[in-house]
């Protein structure tokens, strides 16, 4: 009994372990379509993506981290940190200490990216390999002095077909060989910016030309035979909803400009008061009810948005759809930066290569989860980090995972077959226990003495 049970649970032990050894460096393609919400994958039609889904894993939804917005969303992607941990909180970022800005039209700075380690310098820093990107928000910026030995300088102007190119080009061809590569893509967020989520017929067009890229990165692999040995994963930073004129939130009407400078705006802004803190938050937390305001201190702590000096004394969320102004002006149609609860915030992961399972379908992971992931699958140590490699384990073949109602499944069915044998043994000692009757009587080889006289 003690041998069944020593063998059950040293089989379990051994499943549980995995194998993570690998005789070469495995590569990794990061790819990002910027806004591409998850249940986009439900409402439109995503030919090559799906035979993508097919051949490898599908993350349904990813929850990603409180900002919603994308140069937070992306290094927390290849850091694993929240933002109040990784430095970069916001879009637009203002240091008091410093009285440096930072917008997305004037990041190269590092003083903004170095409070964090991105993956690709970790892996730029191993032994006999090296990184490329195209155009992912932070990788051309020397980052702890070091960037990734192929980097493209940002601008929207440069084709997905120029970025591709560089990408395979620097995959194939270069020594030491890049083992981690990143490639980004604006769309469907400006589109979604431009229409809203709900304009059918334009988010239509502009989902069919992102599937249509899918499919155009899927055949160049395979052309240059990189498709069987490279792992991909194409996920995104955020999703979109919709924005009305109706649904405006003025702070024009609430409070005079003089008394704060706004850091950042819609639908989290940011607010720097000019003159006592409390009476621009007393002013402003009365300004609509469509708007919560929070001073840094009171941030929900489940945003994880708060231990960091560049997150502003005052804080203002806007209800999903609503949008910020300083006018009675709609910006966007559509936008992003609520709450990351909201489903509609949430983007997809899906992948596919050597280190994934095939045809295999998960609810949900966090955004943070993907960088022990993919530290994981390149055999880097991760630096500490806020995400959990335990979720993404069922996605890897290298990985034993079971989810709750396997466990218990397999905890009762083993109780079971222990329960059987149990019995079957103990009505086999019982069976062998009972005389049988009329049996002769057996004498000792050295009973001399006769039993009867």
């Amino acid at each position: 009994m003690k041998l069944l049970v020593i063998l059950l649970f040293s089989g379990l032990i051994t499943c549980c372990g995995g194998n993570s050894s690998h005789s070469l460096p495995s590569k990794l393609l990061l790819v990002s379509f910027d806004g591409f919400r998850a249940d986009y994958l439900q409402n439109y039609e995503f030919p090559h993506l799906q035979n993508f889904i097919k051949e490898g894993v599908l993350v349904e939804h990813v929850k990603n981290v409180f900002i919603t917005k994308t140069f937070p969303n992306h290094y927390s992607i290849v850091t694993g940190l929240y933002e109040e941990s990784h430095g970069i909180v916001a879009n637009s970022m203002y240091d008091v200490i410093t009285k440096k800005h930072f917008s997305d039209f004037d990041d190269k700075d590092p003083f903004w990216w170095n409070e964090a380690v991105p993956i690709w310098v970790t892996n730029q820093l191993q032994e006999n390999r090296s990184s490329a990107a195209a155009m992912w928000p932070g990788t051309d910026v020397p980052i702890h002095n070091t960037t990734p030995s192929y980097f493209m300088n940002y601008s929207s102007s440069v084709s997905f077909e120029e970025r591709l190119n560089n990408i395979t080009m620097w995959l194939m061809n270069s020594n030491p060989p890049v083992t981690f590569a990143t490639l980004y893509w604006e769309e469907p967020d400006a589109s979604g910016h431009k229409y809203g989520p709900e304009d059918k017929e334009n988010m239509y067009r502009v989902l069919k030309e992102v599937d249509d890229l899918i499919g155009e990165l899927v055949h160049r692999l395979k052309v240059l035979g990189l498709w069987e040995n490279l792992n991909v994963i194409i996920t995104s930073d955020h999703g979109m909803t919709q924005c009305s004129k109706d649904k405006l939130i003025n702070l024009d009407l609430c409070i005079d400009r003089s008394s704060y400078t706004l850091v950042d705006l819609t639908p989290v802004a940011a607010v720097l008061p000019k003159i006592n803190t409390t009476e621009v938050y007393n002013k402003l937390k009365v300004c609509n009810p469509h708007m919560n305001v929070y001073l840094k201190e009171d941030i929900p702590a489940r945003f994880h948005y708060q231990h960091n000096d560049r997150i502003q004394p005052i804080i203002l969320v806007a209800d999903e759809g609503w949008t910020i102004v300083l006018n009675k002006s709609l910006p966007k149609l559509g936008d992003h930066g609520y709450d990351n609860s909201l489903s509609s915030m949430h983007p997809f992961l899906a992948a596919h290569g050597p280190a994934f399972h095939k045809g295999y379908k998960h609810s949900t992971i966090n955004s943070v989860d993907i960088y022990p992931m993919m530290c994981h699958i390149l055999g880097l140590k991760p630096h500490p980090n806020n995400g959990t490699f335990g979720h993404t384990k069922c996605l890897l073949v290298d990985q034993w995972c079971i989810n709750l109602p396997e466990a218990i499944g397999i905890v009762i069915g083993a109780l079971l077959v222990l329960t059987t044998l149990t019995c079957l043994i103990i009505i086999m000692q019982n069976r062998l226990s009972v005389p049988r009757p009329f049996s002769r009587l057996q004498l000792q080889e050295d009973d001399d003495d006769p039993l009867i006289e």
